[in-house]
């Protein structure tokens, strides 16, 4: 005789393995830490001008040293 088990139900209604529901699980937790703010990025605003200005100056150091 077989008993009617419980499956999981995916979002269409679907029953789903128990490899789909742990894979569903790892997935949401997955979404979870990349909705989650890392906190990294600071200040690279201020080191990106610097090089943009020490570019600036090469590029008019070689534009002095090209033209005769």
């Amino acid at each position: 005789m077989s008993t009617k088990g419980t499956a999981a139900k995916s979002a269409s209604g679907a029953p789903m393995s128990k490899y789909d529901v742990e894979v569903e699980a790892r997935l949401q937790a997955l979404e979870e830490k990349a909705h989650t703010p890392c906190g990294g990025g600071g200040g690279d605003a201020e080191r990106i001008a610097a090089l943009e200005a020490r570019i600036d100056d090469l590029e008019a150091r070689l534009a002095r040293k090209i033209s005769f």
